[in-house]
């Protein structure tokens, strides 16, 4: 039950308030003068202070500034003389939830009490969402998960330089919201990033984006154009999917890190830049050297500051603040997320990350009728807790088995299954891609 703090200097008077509220469930402290009662707050933390107005020394109003110094701070409820109400709204102007006037009627004090409890959980909830969205550092990003921590963290730490960043993780982890967020911490900030997803555009198209190009460098050129890493200079510029980038353009890229230069499309003279690059993919850039996709020297100019991004699946703790984020942020009828909802949402994998948590609870939002998402709201494959294959239901034999056997045989039959794909593979047997491939390696088996 709440605690609350009786403050009078009349013993009478704080008794009978004091009985009132015990016989109603309160957890009761009493105190006599204002420093009394300062004791008692630090110590028992009540949700409410019930004091008296006219007392000998600092009174009822001195309490009220000791009061507002604290945190979490009580909510105060003022007793005054019948009359004397010029007093009780100066002590409402300093903070004082309300006031009561002698005598004091039980119900009354009841109802006052009970709504000032209220009050004082409402605010204490406000100031947890306050803190929790204190961490949307960037729109959407939001966490609580060490490992995102970390990442946060390092960020701190990388923003200030200048140096080339290259940001991993799978799709709809988050990579622009960090790059956004390395740029606005950054002393490049007071200019917009520019952006530019590698894999949206044709090669030549995607040359004359970057570069520019100078009047008549080819049909329907009819005027000089600034490309996006001249537009950037002095500034940031984000390369997403970099791994999707023609060879070509990386060529060009490499030379752009290297000499600090460009040239427009269709131009014979360099124009000095002074950007800095911010590179995200969510492929492995280390196969796609070996596979001869992508340049080995332009890998090592972009992963000079190398940041990953785990899966939403390995920061389960990231689930319930982000789905409630969301969920306000759409502003519609459902304001809360029942507990088995809650427990559904943790235990999906998420395969497109914080991009598919944020598409469900929209759709959720929209779709729902009640005040609360109960499980039943969630679409099929979240609701059902997950297909369970009857294939594994097995017992370990009495002789027992050769893991590295049995694991070899899983790999396999996940990359059969995913027609090839290593991305796809690992996520059937809950791994990283990295550390799939490379227990596939070990095994010598093929994939994509």
């Amino acid at each position: 039950m709440p605690t609350i703090v009786v403050v009078d200097d009349e013993i009478a008077q704080r008794r009978i308030m004091a009985d009132i509220l015990r016989a109603d469930g309160y957890q009761v402290q009493e105190a006599g003068s204002v420093d009394e009662a300062v004791i008692r707050i630090e110590e028992y933390r009540p949700e409410v202070v019930l004091t008296d107005l006219k007392m000998p020394g600092r009174g009822g109003l001195g309490l009220i500034e000791e009061v507002n110094r604290r945190q979490p701070r009580p909510e105060i409820v003022v007793i005054t003389a019948f009359g004397s109400v010029e007093t009780a709204v100066r002590a409402m102007r300093m903070g004082a939830y309300d006031y009561l006037n002698k005598p004091i009627e039980r119900d009354e004090l009841l109802l006052v009490v009970q709504r000032a409890v209220e009050k004082f959980n409402l605010r204490l909830e406000g100031q947890r969402l306050h803190e929790e969205m204190a961490k949307v550092i960037a729109p959407g990003l939001i966490y609580q998960s060490p490992v995102m921590q970390a990442v946060i963290d390092l960020v701190g730490r990388v923003a200030q330089s200048d140096s080339t960043v290259l940001i991993t993780g799978e799709s709809g982890t988050g990579k622009e919201r960090i790059a956004q967020l390395i740029h606005s911490k950054s002393k490049r900030s007071q200019k917009p990033m520019q952006c530019i997803n590698c894999a949206a555009f044709p090669e030549t198209l995607l040359e004359s984006e970057l570069f520019g190009y100078e009047k008549g460098a080819f049909t329907g050129a009819t005027g000089k154009k600034i490309g996006l890493i001249e537009s950037a200079s002095g500034s940031s510029l984000f390369l997403d999917e970099v791994g999707d980038m023609f060879l070509s353009t990386q060529t060009k890229i490499l030379r752009v890190l290297q000499e600090r230069e460009i040239r427009r499309v269709g131009g014979t003279t360099t124009v000095p830049v002074d950007v800095r690059i911010i590179a995200a993919s969510n492929k492995n850039l280390e196969e796609a050297i070996k596979n001869n996709t992508f340049r080995e020297d332009l890998y090592y100019r972009l992963n000079v500051i190398p940041i990953f991004i785990p899966p939403l699946r390995q920061r389960k703790e990231d689930i319930e603040p982000l789905s409630r984020f969301f969920l306000h942020r759409c502003a519609r009828k459902p304001q809360d997320i029942d507990k088995q909802a809650l427990e559904a949402l943790v235990a999906y994998d998420w395969p497109g990350n914080v991009r598919e948590l944020e598409a469900i609870i929209e759709r959720v939002s929209i779709l729902c009728l009640r005040d609360t998402v109960m499980l039943a709201d969630l679409p099929q494959e979240l609701s059902c807790k997950g297909k369970k294959d009857p294939n594994l239901n097995w017992d370990l034999p009495e002789q027992g088995i050769v893991f590295e056997e049995w694991e070899q045989k899983m790999l396999s039959a996940a990359l059969q299954k995913a027609h090839g794909n290593m991305a796809d593979a690992a996520k059937l047997v809950g791994m990283t891609y990295r550390t799939f491939q490379y227990r596939a390696t070990k095994f010598g088996l093929k994939g994509s």
